[in-house]
């Protein structure tokens, strides 16, 4: 693995809300990379931290202890503007809702381009207007659409000028936070379809933030699995779903349905129950069980999964 670059870097990240009696921790010593060109997926059930580990990677969430690396660059914390503004530009993100990210009172041409004209990264009215064309070309919109309000499109068409504003910025690194749990059923694939193109043509490396294993089967390279703020297991996408070691994955797996109506109706879901987990003396650990497949438990949990091998 060691001849693969690293784009990000997690180093025990955590980070807490609110304080005292009220503090609350999202996320609780969270460790992986990301490759240069892969999708790395988080999967988890809501609540359970991925899109706040996702938003402080774009510095939209402040980290309280560990840190975020960039191309071996430190950028949680405080960095200087230079740096900020190259995570501004390198770094961008596809949010959830369609509806609610796009500003309702800005046309489309302003909505796509609101990073360049922030950070005046263009070189004339002309060049601003190709640029915002040429992103809505890209994500499959025609170039009219720029003159008109989001309220005008389908949800499928917003979340295409969602992306079309993260590419404008020709990032490296794209988290795309559950990008299509909001659109309907038949046009997931279309969006789905369209992030692995734009991938390919433009080296784009993902963070791929669902709650949903199934739709993440087929376009990540590998997958975490979090819960309650910690990373349980980590594998390459075909791997895990294989052998799956940890009980809260298994859980998310027996929830994925099956297109056969017989296996279907066989089959058994399993509920996760954290009590099974004494931690009391016997410490919980993350480790590598077998090359590149990390899961999170104390000694006799990883005893019992070396016996599933």
């Amino acid at each position: 693995m060691s001849e693969k670059e690293k784009l990000i870097e997690i180093k025990d990240l955590q980070i807490t809300f609110g304080s005292g009696k009220k503090k609350f921790v999202a996320v609780d010593h969270v460790n992986f990379d990301i490759y240069k060109g892969e999708t790395f997926s988080l999967v988890g059930e809501s609540g359970s931290g991925k899109t706040t580990i996702g938003r402080a990677i774009t510095r939209i969430n402040p980290v309280s202890a560990g840190e975020i690396l960039f191309k071996g660059q430190k950028i949680s914390g405080k960095i200087s503007k230079a740096l900020d503004l190259e995570v501004i530009k390198k770094c961008q993100m596809i949010f959830q809702d369609p509806m609610a990210s796009l500003n309702e009172r800005a046309k489309v041409d302003y909505i796509v381009s609101e990073g360049l004209i922030n950070h005046h990264l263009y070189k004339d009215e002309a060049d601003r207007e190709n640029k915002v064309q040429d992103a809505l070309r890209e994500v499959g919109l025609l170039p009219e659409f720029a003159s008109r309000f989001p309220h005008e499109f389908s949800g499928g068409q917003r979340q295409r000028i969602g992306i079309a504003r993260a590419l404008i910025m020709q990032p490296e690194f794209v988290v795309a936070d559950e990008p299509i749990s909001a659109l309907d059923v038949s046009i997931r694939a279309q969006v789905l379809n369209l992030l692995n193109e734009l991938k390919q043509t433009k080296n784009l490396t993902y963070l791929f933030i669902a709650h949903d294993l199934s739709v993440v089967r087929f376009i990540s390279d590998r997958i975490a699995v979090i819960h309650k703020g910690r990373i349980v297991e980590l594998a390459e996408a075909e791997e895990l779903f294989l052998h799956p070691f940890h009980p809260y994955t298994k859980a998310l797996l027996s929830a994925v349905p099956i297109p056969d109506p017989d296996l279907e109706k066989k089959k058994k879901l399993i509920i996760y129950d954290p009590s099974i987990h004494d931690y009391t003396t016997d410490k919980p650990v993350w480790e590598e069980i077998l090359p590149g497949h990390f899961v999170y438990g104390n000694q006799k949990e990883l005893e019992q999964y070396r016996k599933e091998i």
